[in-house]
């Protein structure tokens, strides 16, 4: 039986969103954390994120594994990929999504990724790691861009992380960049330190703020407890 899956909209590894992450664990200590995402940014982001992931699994009396690869070259080791044996939870954190999509799409690392989804699992991505989960990166940094395939484990589902945050900070614009997509691909916004987790049908709202589908007529919030199936 597949694991659970966890979308989320900011907060990794912080102590405000311990519980759900001790949730995906599910009772278990293998805890792997990929920071990919943020490999762009140079050694000290990535060192960053693992230091904040060892803090997290620490809380939560779970066994730190990071993997870091930073290129298509690395994610198709099949020696990295064997450190996924036996997770309980597979965590990609934040960063650039595109970078993160391409860097694993069709390797050794995301089929061994998916593998332990169906296995048992827990994949849980925030911020960027929650964007290449859908069939749809939206561009939310370039708004002349059209967009960017994602990893598809999502395949009808487009998520903008940060959603209460990009709100303030693109107005009305926002609502016309969602809707980019290529048709049959639903839009939704997950707010900061807030997640959606569950199946891949059926997932309910944890955290404090909200989940917006913007593709309702007009727009629908849920808040905590909400239960949003998707088709």
């Amino acid at each position: 039986m597949a694991g659970l899956l966890a979308l989320v909209g900011s907060g990794e590894y912080l102590p405000e969103m311990s519980e759900i992450e001790r949730r995906l664990l599910n009772g278990g200590t293998r805890y792997v954390q990929i920071p990919t995402a943020a490999a762009l940014e140079g050694t000290d982001r990535l060192n960053y994120w693992i230091e904040l992931g060892r803090q997290a699994a620490e809380r939560l009396g779970a066994n730190q594994i990071s993997i870091v690869p930073t290129t298509r070259e690395e994610a198709n080791d099949p020696a990295l990929a064997k450190q996924l044996k036996g997770a309980d939870l597979i965590y990609l954190s934040g960063g650039n999504p595109t970078f993160l999509a391409d860097t694993l799409r069709n390797t050794i690392l995301w089929h061994a990724i998916v593998d332990a989804f169906e296995e048992g699992a827990s994949v849980a991505g925030c911020s960027a790691g929650a964007m290449v989960m859908g069939g749809w990166i939206p561009s939310l940094r370039h708004r002349e861009a059209s967009g960017h395939r994602g990893l598809g484990l999502l395949p009808g589902l487009s998520v903008i992380p940060h959603f209460d945050r990009f709100i303030p900070r693109m107005g009305a614009s926002l609502a016309q960049l969602a809707l980019r997509p290529p048709a049959g691909i639903e839009v939704i916004g997950i707010d900061e330190l807030t997640a959606l987790v569950g199946s891949k049908t059926t997932l309910t709202v944890l955290g404090k703020g909200n989940v917006v589908r913007l593709d309702d007529k007009p727009a629908s919030r849920h808040t905590e407890g909400a239960v949003i199936k998707l088709s």
